[in-house]
């Protein structure tokens, strides 16, 4: 064995350790769902990784184990492995809550489970982890939509910014009456909820304004939730957003498009002005406010004209119970900011403004985080 293949023998076991931690923290952050007298009933279970060809995870009663697929922890976000091992203690809270000794694996006790654990009932060796089903998506109806999208933010790459403005403005309408004709129709529709960006156990002003930007205007529901840091080994929190499926690949999107124009944006700003890093939230924080300003006029002067619903804040009320179902108690934070230098932020709102989201819609998120091993 070569010395190269020693040193990543040694990364990858070291990443592994650093996995299972995280799961075991992700356990108990899960049980916190569950009712004082259940949680007793729940061993804290061994946990595992194995080579599986059929199956992205298990649960072994006799063992009080846990064991998820090394493909699926090293090469998935966090969250589609999160999701396999609330699945997995959906199995152990049938087995050891409910006393589910004589029913099928996915019978009645197991489909209690999963409400009790926000869980997905839907059996692990038969379905594909959450980032594949979400982003590689095999709907017919909804490429086609989604295709238009790209077209028009395609065309709002032009350099003629009346033309660029209004592609974006139409990409935006077709977005908004998609989701009316949801809504008044009551068409039959899955939800989904994936991570926008990795854990962090600190997040500054910025992005919170970005969750409230995609809420606002994209038609998916969002919540700071509890996470597991894999790279700091402690539990911090990520932003999760729920949606249709269509509205979460158009809204990872644009938060990774607005990522990447405040990142060019300040590059060129800080130099002019000679700034550090720490205006750099001020900044981002304007541009995030100046397009939601943008936004925000061009919704309000299309309601008083009567000719355009698509940017209106339209509440689906079949998303609202969802997410009551899942997160049925709902802490709000108020955070206060540190020092401001308002010069920077209304130079950031100014510059918001001229945004124009473009470019077609990426399956892959620029902050989604996979586990890559790099020698």
């Amino acid at each position: 064995m070569t010395e190269r293949n020693q040193h990543q023998i040694m990364i990858q076991n070291g990443l592994e350790r650093r996995i299972l931690h995280g799961l075991a923290h992700e356990w108990e952050i899960g049980i916190t769902n569950l009712e004082t007298h259940q949680q007793v009933l729940m061993k804290k279970p061994l946990f595992s990784l194995g080579d599986f060809s059929a199956k992205l995870g298990f649960w072994s009663p006799d063992c009080n184990e846990i064991r998820l697929g090394r493909n699926l922890v090293l090469n998935h976000p966090w969250d589609a492995v999160r999701e396999v091992l609330l699945h997995e203690m959906a199995h152990q809270m049938a087995h050891q809550v409910f006393n589910a000794r004589n029913e099928p694996p996915h019978g009645p006790a197991f489909r209690k489970a999963c409400v009790c654990l926000r869980a997905d009932p839907r059996p692990a060796g038969s379905y594909r982890p959450l980032d594949e089903r979400v982003f590689n998506t095999e709907d017919e109806a909804e490429d086609r939509r989604l295709m238009r999208v790209r077209k028009l933010m395609a065309l709002a790459e032009s350099k003629y910014p009346h033309e660029a403005d209004a592609a974006m403005a139409k990409a935006h309408e077709l977005i908004g009456k998609y989701n009316i004709r949801l809504i008044e129709t009551d068409r039959k529709r899955d939800f989904f909820s994936v991570f926008l960006g990795r854990p962090r156990l600190r997040h500054t002003r910025d992005r919170y304004r970005m969750a409230g930007l995609l809420c606002e205007f994209y038609f998916v529901r969002g919540i700071w939730i509890p996470a597991y840091v894999l790279e700091k080994g402690k539990v911090g929190s990520v932003l999760e957003i729920t949606g249709t499926r269509t509205n979460i690949q158009i809204a990872a999107y644009v938060h990774d498009f607005v990522h990447q124009y405040i990142a060019a944006q300040w590059q060129s700003y800080s130099g002019k002005h000679r700034l550090d890093q720490h205006r750099r939230t001020d900044f981002a924080v304007g541009v995030i406010q100046g397009f939601m300003n943008k936004l925000g006029q061009r919704s309000s002067a299309a309601v008083v004209s009567g000719t355009d619903q698509s940017l209106m804040n339209i509440e689906d009320p079949l998303l609202v119970q969802h997410m009551a179902n899942r997160y049925p108690r709902v802490t709000t934070i108020v955070r206060k900011s540190g020092s401001q230098n308002k010069k920077v932020i209304m130079d950031g709102v100014e510059i918001g403004k001229s945004m124009v989201i473009h470019k077609g819609i990426s399956n892959q998120t620029l902050d989604g985080g996979l586990f890559k091993i790099e020698g």
